[in-house]
Formats: C-alpha cells, structure tokens, sequence
C-alpha cells in the first residue's frame, strides 16, 4: 500500500512541471498597431476647421493610414516589424477593436475620414484587408467596436445627418459586414448625446454607451442603457453632479467597461470621475459616483481580473483601481511617465500581463510597454518600446503616430 502511495505522489511529482506549463498563459507574439504616416507629428491641428481634412493633412505631412505588425516575444525579435498595410490617405487614424477579437477580424477607424477599414488577421504576418465603409445611411463618424459572441461586432456612430449635426447611434455588422440592424441615440430634450464608446454585458442582453463629441464642440452628461437584443434603447441617464466640487467630473462619458464579474458596468469620464451603472438589467438603471481619479483628463481603460486600469493623461500616469467591490474602489498601483508624455489608449495582452500604451507629446510616435501583476494589480513601467520613427517597407521615410494597438491571441 505504502509503495503504491509512493509511486503515486513520484508521478505527481513529475507531472506538476508539465501541469504547470499548461496553466501559464502564453504570451502574445505579435503587436497589431493601427497608424498613419505623419512629417510632423507634433504640429497642433486641433485649431483647424475638423472637415478641412486637406489642412489636416497639410499640417501633419500626413501619408497613408497603414496596419503594423511587430514581432513582440521577448528576447532578441521584440520590436521587431513583420508586416506593414497602408490603405488609403491619412487624416486621423484613431480607434481599433480594444482586443483582437476571436475571429482574428480587426475594425479600425480613420475618424476624422470617417473611413473604417476590416482587416483579417488570420495569418499575423500577411494582414488582408477585408472591406472598408464610411457612413451607413445617416449615421457616420463611427468610433468604438465590440465583437459579439454571435459572430456580429457592434459599433458606435457619433452622428446623424452630417458631422456634429445630431446624436448618431449604433450599427450592428454581421461577420460579412452586412447591416443587421441600427438604433438611434437621440432623445428629445438631449442635443449633445454622441455614443462614444460602449461595452457589452451579454449576460444581461445590455448594452452602455458613454457619450462625448470627439472634438469637444459640446459637453455630454449622459450614459445610455440599450437591449442587445434588438437595440432597443431603455434608459437616458444623466450622470449625477457631486456637489461641492469645483470641476465637473459628471462631463463627457467615455469608455464603458464590464467588470470580470460579466454583470457590473462602471463608466469613467474623460474629467476623471468613475460612476457605476446600478441595477443595469432592469428597465430602470441608474448611476452611482464610486470614484474621482484626481486628475483632469483620463482616457483608455482595460479591466484585467479585479483590477481596472485607466490612463490618466493629464497626469502622465497610468493607475490601477481595485475594483473587486465596485461601491468602494481603491487605487493599488500608478506608475508616472516623463512629463512630456500623455497617454491615452491601453492595450491588455490576452491572458498575460503585458500593456502597451500609446498617446501624446513625446509618445506621438512611439508605443511604450507596461506589466501588471494579476494578483496584486501592482504595475511596472518595462523598458522596451517600439519606434516608430524609421524607414518604411512602402518607401515611407520618417515618422508614423500610432493610436489602437492589441496584441495577437496566443
């Protein structure tokens, strides 16, 4: 009997390094980068008319928009360029799909063009463009996506009947980028709601959009609910103004994100305040203000376990919220970059522990690299980045800004 036990725990014993390799997560091999050819990266456009694309690209010494792909492993490959896509003329590359989605197809915007390209990513190292659209009947300008477990990805579109003319919507592309259905968000008494950004509770069949104009012509103060389902809009919801406070954290709701939990939705705003979307599966939401991150400009989060991850631009940081019990957030971890250095968008390696970051200043034209740690949420500024200033496999010479990155599935 003793012998058998024996025999058994030796097995086990030399099993558990093999056990042990199939629980690590593997790491991502490729960076996908979505970015457009610039002169002058650091020349200020935002002073130009926003459908003066002509001067926008005049200022800028834009090229082409174009995918990247790096070579991201650790060791001596990292950094290392694999492949490079340009599509058409560049005026303001912009947003991605926050992950790849796990039909390796990618969205990607050009906004100020409103211009989206679908790229297959199939084969990391040969990218295919699949299709490109612009408006899709009278709601254009599209910014965020989300991949639906149906296959489907949802979008948002700021506007409807013209730029910054009225409250856009949403789009519903099946995978062949068929229309599905669409939904306006505009409601009568609300003239400045324009979707943002979104997340999808599939649990609950909801769906929350944040809403702020891109180019800050007017200020939002809204957050709206939808049914997945049919895109039925259920609930306008004003964000509630923290009284006493001397700057309107309750402005211009940004990037919605699900919690691990797959039920609890909190909404940042780009002021920097954090509300949480209480009772999110009945007909009647509402907000809760759970959290001020203490600076003045916050953009791109990740949820990564039970940590909430968020860029805090002005403040040249990137801050880690536990977010375990979402009625009381509480920070664990920033990290600070150099002054001339203002992060916007954040990228989560699939089940590791990688970020990359990208923005403005001095990170126009570079992609920085971050880790966190799952369990404590405790975050270290990596030394490697990538430079995207170089000479071009389409002949381009120069710099490049990159703004949406994921990493490839493992």
């Amino acid at each position: 009997m003793m012998g058998a036990i024996c025999r058994c725990l030796l097995l086990l014993v030399l099993a558990f390094p093999l056990l042990a390799a199939a629980a690590a997560p593997a790491s991502s091999r490729y960076l996908f980068v979505w970015a457009m050819e610039a002169r002058h990266p650091q020349a200020s456009a935002l002073a130009l008319p926003p459908t003066d694309r002509a001067a926008w690209r005049r200022t800028l010494g834009l090229g082409k928009d174009f995918l990247a792909v790096f070579d991201v492993r650790p060791g001596r490959s990292f950094g290392t360029l694999v492949a490079m896509l340009p599509v058409g003329s560049a005026v303001m590359a912009h947003h991605t799909n926050y992950a790849e989605p796990p039909n390796d197809v990618l969205y990607a915007n050009d906004w100020l063009a409103n211009r989206t390209y679908v790229f297959d990513l199939r084969d990391p190292r040969h990218p295919r463009l699949l299709r490109k659209f612009g408006s899709v009947g009278v709601l254009s300008y599209p910014h965020s996506f989300d991949y639906l477990s149906n296959g489907n990805t949802l979008a948002t579109f700021q506007y409807s009947g013209g730029f910054n003319h009225a409250a856009g919507g949403l789009v519903e592309f099946d995978p062949q980028g068929r229309v599905v259905r669409t939904a306006s968000a505009a409601v009568p008494g609300h003239p400045n709601i324009r979707p943002y950004s979104l997340t999808v509770a599939e649990k609950l069949n909801r769906v929350v959009t944040g809403s702020a104009d891109m180019m800050g012509a007017q200020v939002s103060h809204v957050v709206q609910v939808w049914r997945l389902s049919d895109l039925k809009l259920i609930k306008t919801m004003r964000l509630p103004p923290q009284p006493h406070w001397f700057y309107d954290t309750a402005a211009d709701a940004s990037e919605p994100r699900v919690l691990a939990d797959g039920r609890t939705v909190v909404v940042p705003t780009f002021n920097c305040g954090l509300f949480r979307v209480r009772n999110l599966a009945s007909h009647d939401p509402t907000l809760q203000h759970i959290y001020d991150f203490g600076y003045r400009t916050c953009e791109v989060p990740v949820v990564v376990g039970n940590f909430l991850v968020e860029t805090m631009q002005s403040g040249h940081a990137v801050v880690s919220l536990d977010v375990h019990d979402p009625q009381h957030p509480r920070e664990v971890s920033r990290i600070l970059l150099p002054p001339d250095e203002y992060p916007h968008w954040l990228a989560l390696e699939p089940g590791g522990n990688r970020l990359a970051i990208t923005g403005y200043g001095m990170l126009d034209t570079w992609v920085r690299f971050a880790s966190i740690d799952r369990r404590t949420g405790k975050l270290t500024l990596e030394p490697s980045s990538i430079d995207f200033t170089r000479t071009w496999p389409d002949g381009w010479k120069g710099s490049a800004i990159p703004h949406g990155a994921v990493f490839s599935n493992p």
